[in-house]
């Protein structure tokens, strides 16, 4: 069997036990690095985790997950990692990250791969090549701009939940959510509708929607739904506003019905403030005009899966 071992690395103007804190947090990676949808940490004890992370490879863009075990030392600044579950054509995968500090406030962060393809097949090596290549120098640029960033992003990075009440089940919530192709019938805001789902539990949608204004823009998402409970995206096109958005539509059923939210986090894009906003509009202005743009849509969705469920409740009483 060919076991490849690859190495990458990048200098990072922050101190190392601050560089190695962002990796340690792997639930933020879908906000840290770009190819990263979704992170659950299904296992947790002292110095071990298991976690499941759905994420993006290749040059099309096709999204897999896999399920890692990491083990964290926090005194050598050092995790290392090894995918439980991998996906064809991956064998096996592993490696490790080495925060090392540097003069001053600085620091080098190398990231160790070693890896099998499925039946050591040339093909398939040559695309975990690509990947791997692909994706570490992507994470370690990603790495390298919010960690050096961090001071802006606090102003810039917000989160912020909708939520109804509903008199009936979960599922039919969910259900209403996770059935996005059919929103184009359902959602007055929503004009034209593409949703795929190539593996069980992950879609990607894309969809035009209309503004307020009457404008219509589009976006692109990948979505893991967990039935019934929640389904949680990342979009991949951005509006001009933002250069980050991600979000997570909960369904929590209890003895007087449902409650269904839309939780987002967004980061602002400063520089294209002015040219959508006009030349006196500031970060509190964006601010404004992205939570309620997003906060309209959301409670229009929310409130017709209420009705939605609210009917099915009724007929089946």
């Amino acid at each position: 069997m060919t076991t490849r071992e690859v190495e990458h690395e990048i200098a990072v103007d922050a101190p190392a036990p601050a560089v190695y804190r962002l990796l340690a947090e792997v639930v933020n990676w879908p906000r840290i690095f770009p190819p990263t949808i979704h992170v659950d940490q299904v296992e947790r004890s002292e110095g071990e985790e298991r976690i499941r992370i759905w994420a993006t490879a290749g040059v099309g863009g096709e999204a897999k997950n896999w399920t890692s075990r990491r083990t964290l030392d926090p005194e050598g600044l050092r995790i290392t990692f090894r995918q439980e579950i991998s996906a064809p054509p991956v064998a096996a995968m592993g490696g490790t990250w080495i925060v090392e500090p540097l003069d001053g406030d600085r620091a080098r962060v190398r990231l160790l791969h070693d890896y099998r393809a499925v039946d050591d097949d040339p093909a398939g090596l040559a695309w975990i090549d690509d990947a791997v290549d692909r994706n570490s120098r992507s994470e370690l640029a990603a790495l390298k701009t919010n960690v050096e960033a961090a001071h802006a992003a606090e102003e810039l990075t917000f989160s912020f939940t909708d939520s109804v009440q509903v008199a009936g089940a979960a599922k039919d919530l969910f259900d209403f959510v996770d059935q996005a192709d059919r929103w184009e019938e359902r959602l007055p805001h929503v004009a034209t509708v593409r949703l795929t789902e190539d593996a069980p539990g992950l879609q990607t949608l894309e969809m035009d929607t209309r503004a307020k204004d009457g404008s219509t823009h589009t976006t692109k998402s990948y979505r893991v739904t967990f039935p019934h409970r929640r389904i949680v995206y990342k979009q991949v096109t951005l509006p001009a506003l933002l250069t980050l958005h991600t979000g997570v539509w909960t369904f929590d059923e209890g003895p007087d019905g449902t409650v269904a939210s839309s939780q987002h986090t967004v980061t602002l894009n400063t520089e294209n403030i002015p040219a959508v906003l006009g030349p006196d509009a500031g970060v509190s202005d964006a601010r404004a005009y992205v939570h309620s743009a997003l906060s309209t849509n959301s409670l229009a969705t929310l409130g017709h899966a209420r009705t939605y469920a609210e009917n099915l409740a009724g007929e089946q009483g």
